[in-house]
């Protein structure tokens, strides 16, 4: 499929590469009113949209639609066990985009139901499944927005391997059952998964366990009280080790091996999958490299900017890439939280906030794609149309 693009002419380009707005707007819906706000400045201008993720929710619709792919339907087993409608992505190249989320999200369980101790990747392993049964040979696999803390035994087990007890029985699901692990067998794992490419797509750095691991700083997010918190740190910890014995993978300290409660390192010890930051995963995936060369401008944004968003998300990414380019860079936000201009310091030349523009948080968030388009005309305007003249 071709890149999305408006109404193409020689002339001044401009590359729309925004996250998603969570709570209102998609990558792709994003991006499309940043167009509209460009061509109403320069109704000449090349612009092309690549809307972008960071490995989170979202990155499979982003991966779409920049790559020109198709979803496929698949039902899956829930974080609760349950039986739920799911989709992964299939790029022009054959390869599978998978987000975790879609079947053992955080979004997935009602608030009193959250719980890591019980909660479940089977059904992203089942993802994994669907992936082979299309004849994949590459998969990447966006791992953010999880309900779950059993470091990917779940969808471990849904791919055939044997995680098994003292008494040669299998363990249950939900990070309760780390800490019953007396063996893995691979023996059983499903002969598909040789020789294929797995790349886990990841916005963050912990490691599988400790104070800043997966049960510490995740947990108390997905309904973990402080016990909880404790005994699932404890079950990462015997993980760790039963994985080191009797795989001979060392996960203990991988960054990022704490990602989706662990499900970083399992994919790495079960599957010798890499773990990526996921926004560059996805520059490269959609070549946003190939297409920022000779771009006059790039406007890119998310949700909120604040300091966290030097660590990893799309904004400084693309920025990043950008000014290796030398290409001005603008940032649009729903809102701006503290620390917001530290992404200056890192390639983004100006930021406009939809808070500002339309006078609440409420407003914006309420009716947003004027007020996108608004911010993206002042942008142009104010960077490109006296050079355009």
């Amino acid at each position: 499929m071709p890149d999305l693009v408006i109404n193409s002419y020689m002339g001044t380009k401009v590359v729309v590469a925004p996250d998603k707005f969570k709570g209102t707007l998609g990558a792709e819906s994003v991006a499309r009113a940043i167009g509209d706000g460009v061509k109403r400045a320069i109704p000449d201008a090349q612009v092309i949209l690549v809307p972008m993720a960071d490995g989170g929710e979202g990155t499979l619709d982003a991966l779409v639609a920049a790559s020109g792919g198709k979803r496929h339907g698949v039902v899956v087993t829930g974080p609760l066990g349950e039986s739920i409608k799911a989709e992964i992505g299939i790029l022009t190249d054959g390869t599978a985009v998978i987000e975790m989320a879609k079947a053992s999200g955080f979004s997935l369980v009602s608030p009193e139901k959250r719980d890591p101790m019980v909660t479940t990747t089977f059904g992203t392993g089942e993802m994994i499944e669907a992936g082979l049964d299309l004849r994949c040979a590459r998969f990447i696999i966006g791992i953010g927005g999880s309900a779950t803390c059993d470091a990917g035994i779940g969808a471990a087990q849904a791919l055939g391997v044997r995680i098994l007890k003292e008494d040669g029985s299998p363990v249950g699901l939900g990070g309760s059952e780390l800490i019953k692990i007396a063996h893995i067998d691979l023996s059983t794992i499903d002969p598909r998964l040789k020789g294929k490419q797995f790349l886990i797509a990841s916005d963050v750095k912990n490691p599988l366990y400790g104070p800043h691991g997966a049960a510490h700083v995740f947990a108390p997010q997905k309904g973990a009280g402080p016990e909880e918190v404790i005994q699932l740190d404890q079950g990462l910890i015997h993980f760790s080790r039963i994985v080191k014995r009797d795989l001979g993978v060392d996960v203990s300290e991988m960054p990022g091996g704490g990602a989706a409660g662990g499900l970083g390192a399992g994919l790495v010890a079960f599957l010798g999958a890499a773990i990526r930051p996921g926004v560059d995963l996805v520059i490269d995936t959609v070549d946003l490299r190939g297409k920022l060369q000779d771009a006059d401008l790039v406007i890119t944004g998310e949700g909120q900017i604040d300091r966290q968003s030097v660590y990893g998300k799309v904004p400084v990414g693309v920025a990043r890439l950008a000014k290796q380019l030398a290409i001005k860079v603008t940032a649009i936000a729903g809102r701006l939280g503290d620390g917001y201009q530290e992404v200056q310091a890192v390639g983004v030349d100006t930021i406009y906030s939809l808070e500002l523009i339309a006078g609440s948080v409420e407003e914006a968030m309420q009716n947003p794609a004027p007020y996108i388009e608004s911010a993206a005309f002042t942008a142009t305007k104010t960077l490109l149309v006296k050079n355009h003249r």
